[in-house]
C-alpha cells in the first residue's frame, strides 16, 4: 500500500514531533522503590488497554505526520502477551523508521529472538545496580542474574544495536554503584547511561535532595577514568562521553539539572490510550474513545493535532509551585 503523507505534526512552539513513546501495559514484575509500592498498584483491566490493532492504527496515522520513531514501554512491556505480534505490525508500517523497546530485561532472554524476528531494532534495559544485594534492595526482586542474561541474549543479535543500559541515579544509593557501572561500560559492549531521578514515583515522595546530579556522577567516574565529551545525541536526551583510552562510553540524561525541553520532539501514549505531550503534563487527551466510537483517520488526526498544539514549552521540575502529576512512571510509560 502506498505510504500516505499528512502535514507534519508541529506543536504551538514550532517544534516538529518525531518520536512517540507507547506504553503497552501498566503492569510490572518488579517493584522498584522509586516507581511503585511493594504491593504494586491497581492494574488496568484488559479491555481498558488499547489492542495491538488500535495501537498500530494510531502509529500509522502518526507516522504519516512525520512521527517516525516509536518506542514501546510499560510498566514492563514484555509482560504483555505476545508482544512480538505488535512489533511485527509496527515494523510493517512504512513510516516507522526506528522501532525500539525499553524493558527491565527480566523476560528478555526468553523473548528477544522472537522480537528481533518480528522487526525490533533497538533495546534499552533498565538496570539500577550491579551488586545483587543492592539490586534486590531497589527492585524488591532477586533477579539481577536474569537481567544480565537478557542483556547477553540481546547482544547475540547483531540487528539490535545499540543496546543501552539505563540506571536511575538516586542520592544515597547510586554513589556506590557508579564505578561498577563505569567498569561495566568498559568491559561490556553496552552503552551505559545515568538518568536523574524524576518526580514520577507512586508514593509522591520525590524531592530535590533525592536527586543525584549528573555532574556528581561524572566527578566520581573521573576519580578513576578520564572522560572525553562526544556531544549530545540528535534529538536525544543523553550527553555522551568516551573513556579517553577508547574503551567504552558513558551517557548522562539530566532532566532535572539540565532540562532538554527546548527541542523536545516527543509525545506519549498511555496503555489505555491517553495522549500526553509531556511526562509532567497535568492534562491528557483520550484517543481510545474516538478510536472505539468509529472516528475516521482524519478525525483522529485532528484530535492529535489539537492536543500537540498545546504541548508544554517546558516542565517545571524543581521550580517553586511545581505539581507532580497524579500518574506515576509505570502509568505513563518510560
Amino acid at each position: 500500500m502506498r505510504h500516505a503523507t499528512r502535514e507534519p505534526l508541529i506543536d504551538g512552539h514550532g517544534r516538529p514531533i518525531g518520536d512517540v513513546r507507547i506504553s503497552v501495559t501498566d503492569r510490572c514484575n518488579f517493584r522498584c522503590t522509586y516507581c511503585m509500592p511493594a504491593e504494586g498498584l491497581p492494574w488496568l483491566q484488559r479491555e481498558s488497554l488499547l489492542s495491538y490493532e488500535e495501537i498500530a492504527r494510531l502509529v500509522r496515522i502518526l507516522s504519516e505526520m512525520g512521527v517516525h520513531d516509536v518506542r514501546l514501554t510499560g510498566g514492563e512491556p514484555l509482560v504483555r502477551k505476545e508482544l512480538w505480534r505488535l512489533v511485527e505490525a509496527l515494523s510493517a508500517i512504512e513510516g516507522v523508521h526506528d522501532l525500539s523497546l525499553t524493558t527491565n530485561g527480566f523476560l528478555l532472554d526468553k523473548q528477544v529472538a522472537g522480537l528481533v524476528g518480528a522487526g525490533l531494532r533497538r533495546v534499552n534495559v533498565s538496570l539500577d545496580a550491579l551488586a545483587a544485594d543492592r539490586f534486590f534492595q531497589l527492585t524488591r526482586r532477586d533477579a539481577l542474574h536474569r537481567v544480565l542474561a537478557g542483556l547477553e541474549a540481546a547482544q547475540a543479535h547483531p540487528e539490535l544495536r545499540p543496546i543501552k543500559v539505563n540506571a536511575v541515579a538516586l542520592r544515597g544509593f547510586t554513589e556506590d554503584e557508579v564505578l561498577r557501572f563505569a567498569r561495566f561500560a568498559r568491559e561490556e559492549p553496552y552503552e551505559i547511561r545515568f538518568i536523574e531521578f524524576m518526580p514520577l514515583d507512586a508514593d509522591q515522595e520525590w524531592n530535590m535532595e533525592k536527586v543525584l546530579p549528573s555532574a556528581e556522577i561524572k566527578a566520581i567516574i573521573e576519580t578513576e577514568y578520564e572522560l572525553v565529551p562526544l556531544g549530545r545525541e540528535r534529538h536525544g536526551t543523553s550527553r555522551r562521553y568516551a573513556f579517553a583510552d577508547g574503551k567504552g562510553e558513558i551517557g548522562f540524561i539530566s532532566p532535572v539539572t539540565e532540562p532538554f525541553c527546548g527541542d523536545c520532539n516527543r509525545i506519549r501514549l498511555t496503555a489505555e490510550g491517553m495522549l500526553r505531550t509531556c511526562l509532567f503534563s497535568m492534562n491528557e487527551t483520550d484517543l481510545r474513545a474516538p478510536l472505539r466510537s468509529g472516528a475516521s483517520d482524519a478525525e483522529v488526526e485532528q484530535i492529535v493535532r489539537d492536543a500537540v498544539w498545546r504541548k508544554e514549552l517546558k516542565h517545571h521540575v524543581g521550580e517553586p509551585g511545581f505539581i507532580q502529576p497524579e500518574r506515576s512512571m509505570s502509568r505513563i510509560g518510560g
